[in-house]
């Protein structure tokens, strides 16, 4: 009788075990690093120019690979100087927390519209709308819809030249497009949200520094992640 409970017992952790592999937990108490380099350049004498970035974010401050994103589009600026349209393509390398080396890959094209204005002498607000196009890796086609709100409030002056400290500040929503992403897996409308602050520097009229701290919700987590940038401009 004590050896049918047992192998009872064996039988039920096994088909557990067999339905639902064990998988590396993030560890939401280990603060990340990403590092950040993002460009802009607007043709001599013309309405278009390019713009992108490239990021290496980690679980920790670094060596464990979270993402490696390579981004870059075409800019567009109507006459009325009021906004800035990209169209742009962007490929992402995504690493597996802790010490497994698997990764999987994500292609993505984007729309996005990028609104500026100013609140006083010197709180600088930016809109930005983007749709993303996403094929993931052993998924279904996917779309997102993203909105973020940018503040920049120089410290020392009125505007961001050469010199300037300022605040900077984000947040950012992302909400999926579809729910169903294959071989019966759904995810939440909500994907995720975006928390920031950080400190920065204009070493010139055209290259900005940041460091700051990240707050990132999931629809399954939180995590910090501290923040270096560079912003740059031609």
């Amino acid at each position: 009788m004590q050896l049918k409970k047992v192998l009872q017992t064996l039988t039920l952790l096994f088909v557990t075990t067999l339905f639902n592999p064990a998988v590396a937990q993030v560890d939401e108490d280990q603060i990340g690093a990403w590092y950040m380099y993002f460009f802009g350049n607007r043709f001599d004498d013309s309405r278009w120019g390019l713009q992108g970035d490239i990021q290496y974010r980690n679980w920790d401050l670094g060596g464990d690979l979270e993402q490696l994103l390579i981004r870059g589009g075409l800019t567009y600026t109507p006459a009325s100087g009021g906004a800035l349209f990209t169209l742009g393509y962007g490929n992402i390398t995504s690493g597996e927390f802790g010490s497994g080396n698997d990764t999987s890959g994500e292609d993505r094209i984007y729309q996005e519209a990028l609104l500026p204005h100013k609140i006083g002498s010197r709180v600088y607000l930016r809109h930005r709308f983007r749709f993303e196009q996403r094929w993931v890796d052993k998924q279904d086609f996917r779309t997102r819809f993203r909105y973020a709100i940018f503040m920049d409030v120089p410290l020392n002056g009125d505007d961001l030249k050469a010199g300037a400290i300022y605040l900077a500040m984000y947040n950012e929503i992302f909400i999926n497009g579809e729910r169903d992403i294959g071989a019966g897996r759904t995810v939440e409308k909500f994907d995720r949200n975006r928390l920031y602050g950080a400190v920065g520097y204009s070493l010139s009229d055209s290259l900005r520094i940041q460091g700051g701290y990240m707050h990132q919700y999931t629809d399954s987590i939180g995590k910090g992640q501290i923040q270096f940038s560079f912003h740059q401009s031609f």
